[in-house]
């Protein structure tokens, strides 16, 4: 967090940002905590759409969100390919379990745990220090965090080919396998919204998989490589500029997935997500249905393809401007200066 210049300066308790500035074992409770409060949501919603389910009715007219994620990875069918919800408690459950973990842990590290790190008794856990100035402990927490990603992916890829998916050219589950052509993952870069191939998804991510486990055995095996200049992060790296930096991660995900949700019907089947949506601009971009919903039950006047497209829009935009924020802050900017040069101005 930025000081300008006064090393005394205090923030209010609800500026929960500063209490991880230079605190990593806090940092580490804030982490755990966010994954636990994300588990719970996923696993509540889950059952809460689940007990709202009209079989009698397609899902994509519904209004849901959790259930047709589920069904996209093929949890939920018979072996005679009938939607039944088989397995959809067992998955809510579970992310219920972890969800109390995550508490538990990010607990232990806001109560019983050191707050710092690099004060624990544990060696390995000294090693995940924060120290701004040392891009060798940057380097190598960076690293970490590239591997459990390309596992993710690798879990992903395999759930594909072993287990099987949705594929709504067929209406049914079945095995997928990656297609590892380097020319069509280029060229999906800039055709991602059109695609339409399954093999194609898992190519994209089994050599994702591939580059962030690479990146990440790099980052953790190496040190710095020549001088540290401002141009790697000297002078820069803070809790406030990585925080700037991940917002921007987020920001341009969720806008890039708003477009590919509204758009797309290989990966956001209509079956179960409603048909593809147009834009529109009411006082700011947004996606509006295509079809009528307003006769449905309940609350869900709308499909879940509008719901997620818009959500993720509008939680895009504001991490944005989270980074530009964070970042001008990070980069020395004072927005104290505005008011006063404002004042003086007038």
């Amino acid at each position: 967090m930025q000081t300008y210049g006064n090393p005394d300066v205090t923030y209010d308790w609800w500026a929960g940002n500063s209490m991880v500035t230079n605190r990593s074992g806090r940092f580490i409770a804030s982490h755990a905590a966010h994954t636990g409060m994300i588990a719970f949501a996923a696993g509540a919603n889950t059952l809460f759409e689940l007990a709202r389910y009209n079989p009698s009715l397609p899902m994509g007219e519904q209004g849901f969100v959790s259930l047709p994620h589920l069904a996209g990875i093929g949890i939920g069918f018979d072996e005679a390919g009938a939607w039944t919800g088989a397995g959809v408690v067992t998955i809510a459950i579970v992310h219920l379990i972890f969800s109390m973990v995550y508490g538990a842990g990010g607990l232990m590290h806001a109560i019983l745990f050191p707050e710092d790190m690099q004060d624990s008794e544990i060696i390995q856990a000294r090693k995940f220090k924060l120290e701004w100035d040392n891009p060798d402990n940057q380097t190598f927490i960076l690293g970490h965090h590239l591997i459990f990603m390309g596992v993710a992916c690798i879990w992903f890829v395999e759930w594909a080919r072993i287990h099987g998916i949705y594929d709504p050219a067929i209406g049914a589950i079945r095995q997928v396998n990656y297609n590892l052509d380097l020319g069509m993952i280029w060229q999906r870069q800039f055709d991602f919204l059109t695609i339409d191939s399954l093999e194609d998804v898992m190519g994209g991510h089994a050599f994702l998989a591939f580059a962030e486990i690479t990146g990440g055995a790099f980052h953790i095996a190496t040190k710095q490589i020549g001088d540290y200049t401002k141009f790697k992060g000297a002078g820069l790296l803070s809790a406030e500029a990585i925080l700037s930096f991940s917002l921007a991660g987020i920001g341009f995900m969720a806008i890039v997935a708003s477009f590919w949700c509204a758009t797309n019907t290989t990966v956001y089947p209509v079956e179960f997500y409603g048909e593809p949506l147009k834009q529109v601009f009411v006082i700011a971009p947004a996606f509006q249905d295509t079809v009528d919903y307003s006769n449905l039950p309940g609350f869900a006047q709308y499909s879940g393809r509008c719901y997620l497209a818009n959500f993720h829009y509008i939680v895009g935009f504001f991490a944005l401007q989270g980074h530009l924020w964070h970042g001008l802050r990070a980069a020395g900017f004072n927005f104290k200066d505005i008011g006063a040069r404002l004042k003086v101005a007038s």
